[in-house]
């Protein structure tokens, strides 16, 4: 086997897409961060790839501080190629600072890394992948309306990023950060808006678009307008606007809240695969 890094993404693109294409939904994500990474939006991305009698067999992906995004597309060989991938990245003393990826084979590296670096794994996010085709017709909508956000509610969106972060126990971002990543938002058109009575009551955003799909992110209602079903109204509606432009829309849901679970099912949402983001810390001592 060979490890081979690559500091071009193009050239890792040329590498990696035949794959991510062939199973365009359960890549969505890695095949999202990679455009950004073309775009210049990560600084010292680490793009791999293990090959094997000149196929490629797995992929590596990460732009610090977040994840490393793992796939491995000859299963049979998975526990062999995990190991000499995680034997390589640690000889290469690349931290690795959490993983993210298919249950199975997350786990798998996660065995590996643990002996290796001397290090504890913790479950960050326990989480289901979903893709949609064609919305329920039948479901019983909240009132009101979806609109785009405009640039003059910059500040709001802000307040909701930061809220938003705090329900999902993601680690929070300094403000500045927030309102860059606000701005491309909006610059991009990107977020959805639900609005009840001349009030926005709910929003999500849409993110990663590949070349059939894109991806349903930052779901979010703030505490006093919940259990109202404006989350489902807008997911559905916002869904049923992109799939005028894409083929199927995907979304990430976290397992241990059945009741988001249930909400995307009535929509049209079918779970594809389960997807798991684990930490790595250092055992005590070490």
């Amino acid at each position: 086997m060979k490890f081979n890094v690559f500091i071009q993404p193009q050239e890792f693109e040329d590498k990696a897409k035949p794959f991510l294409m062939q199973n365009e939904d359960l890549y969505s994500l890695f095949y999202g961060v990679l455009q950004g990474i073309k775009a210049g939006r990560y600084e010292n991305p680490f793009m791999a790839t293990v090959e094997e009698d000149d196929q490629v067999v797995a992929l590596f992906q990460m732009t610090p501080p977040h994840p490393l995004n793992i796939i491995v597309i000859d299963e049979i060989k998975m526990a062999d190629i995990l190991s000499f991938a995680a034997q390589e990245i640690s000889n290469r003393k690349i931290p690795v600072p959490s993983a993210v990826g298919v249950k199975r084979v997350v786990n798998a590296f996660s065995e590996k890394w643990q002996e290796l670096t001397k290090s504890k794994a913790r479950l960050l996010m326990d989480q289901g992948l979903y893709r949609l085709d064609k919305a329920e017709q039948s479901l019983e909508k909240s009132s009101g309306s979806w609109r785009y956000a405009r640039k003059d509610e910059a500040p709001l969106l802000a307040t909701w990023y930061k809220a938003f972060e705090q329900d999902t126990g993601l680690k929070s971002s300094p403000p500045e950060v927030i309102n860059e990543r606000v701005i491309q938002f909006l610059e991009d058109q990107e977020v959805f808006f639900w609005e009840d009575n001349g009030k926005v009551v709910s929003m999500m955003k849409k993110a990663r678009p590949s070349d059939r799909g894109v991806t349903v992110s930052f779901v979010f209602t703030p505490y006093e307008e919940r259990k109202k079903g404006y989350a489902r109204t807008m997911v559905a509606a916002g869904s049923e606007e992109l799939l005028k432009t894409y083929d199927f829309c995907v979304l990430y849901t976290d397992m241990l809240n059945p009741t988001s679970n249930k909400i995307y099912q009535e929509i049209g949402y079918r779970k594809i695969a389960d997807s798991i983001h684990l930490e790595f810390l250092p055992e005590k001592g070490q």
